[in-house]
């Protein structure tokens, strides 16, 4: 019995320190180039891990982080190394019932109103609208453990 409490424990511990997960990675696109991110090509940006394809689209975005803020913002999430934590509009309390998917992350809102504005624009405008500097650094949160990976 011991033994089982000592390999549980281990496993979880493991779990809980391990870096990111194959398919959180495979999920990830480029901000760069749109392109199947590479681990050997990666660079710290907010407290979390940004991946890329490969090391030159981490110097341009390195060279113009603006350009490529909502992407990267959205791949942190698409990773789990970021969560959701208010409505990315009005920065009210969030229902579950209003979940839409953005660039590939499920996001949530305060109300079907801003569910239904969001889902009005085009694509690029709804990465921007949620996905901002602006907007994801009032309304997202890096995940502690991932500072630490």
């Amino acid at each position: 019995m011991l033994r089982l409490v000592l390999a549980f424990s281990a496993a979880v511990a493991i779990a809980i320190c391990s870096p990111l997960r194959a398919e959180d990675i495979a999920a990830a696109k480029c901000p760069v180039s749109g392109e199947a991110v590479s681990k050997d090509a990666s660079v710290d940006y907010k407290g979390a891990k940004l991946y890329f394809c490969c090391k030159d689209c981490a110097a341009s975005f390195a060279k113009d982080k603006a350009k490529y803020a909502a992407k990267a913002n959205l791949q942190l999430v698409v990773t789990g190394q970021a969560v959701q934590k208010s409505c990315p509009l009005t920065g009210g309390k969030t229902n579950a019932s209003t979940a839409i998917d953005v660039g590939g992350a499920k996001v949530v809102f305060c109300c079907n109103g801003c569910k239904g504005k969001v889902s009005r624009m085009t694509p690029a405008a709804q990465l921007k609208a949620v996905f901002a500097d602006k907007v994801f650094d009032k309304n997202f949160e890096i995940k502690k453990a991932s500072a630490e990976q």
